[in-house]
């Protein structure tokens, strides 16, 4: 399938053409889920969060949106990566705040924080997702282009190339923002 002929369906889905959609769900869907096996990849066997439920929660939460403006496949999938986002921090809240009364708000320098890893969320590193959230709700604050990148290849798994095309800059300033963004990260994480 080429790239204009998804496009164009995801403009017409988001004009209001159900048969659009109806058309666009089994494209999207393989890459949905590619997306969530990412994300779900770091999780250990009999999660209570499967990779189906979060692609299933996140297309619910797409088609939900009415007459959403869609630019491109990048910008559909930059959108997915974020729902999924929220969908796992909201799964690692709920779990960490069941087992510890609240959040932990920083990693600690004992823990090994990576950005090329995502944390499981069942785990005790949910809170480290939560951690990594809370610190990129900060970033956007005063840098929301440097925060967008890391939650585009962070949490979306886009390449440097698709988050340049989302994004509308360049590979190079997409691998600058990646590369500062990661060491604010850090700080920001492992500082007590």
């Amino acid at each position: 399938m080429t790239e204009w002929f998804f496009n164009d369906l995801l403009r017409a889905w988001g004009s209001g053409d159900r048969a659009a959609l109806d058309r666009l769900t089994p494209l999207v869907y393989d890459e949905l889920r590619r997306i969530a096996r990412r994300y779900m990849s770091h999780e250990r066997a009999g999660n209570t969060l499967q990779t189906t439920a979060l692609v299933n929660e996140a297309y619910l939460r797409l088609i939900g949106g009415q007459n959403v403006n869609w630019s491109d496949r990048v910008h559909f999938f930059a959108v997915s990566a974020q729902m999924m986002r929220r969908i796992l921090v909201d799964a690692a809240r709920a779990k960490t705040s069941a087992k510890r009364g609240g959040l932990l708000k920083r990693v600690g320098h004992s823990t090994a924080f990576n950005l090329d890893e995502l944390p499981d969320v069942q785990s005790n590193r949910g809170a480290e997702l939560i951690a990594i959230d809370e610190a990129l709700e900060l970033l956007a604050e005063f840098d929301p282009s440097k925060a967008k990148v890391i939650e585009l290849r962070f949490f979306g798994g886009l390449s440097v190339e698709e988050t340049a095309e989302a994004l509308h800059l360049s590979p190079q300033s997409v691998m600058r923002h990646w590369k500062l963004a990661k060491a604010w990260l850090t700080r920001e994480l492992t500082k007590q």
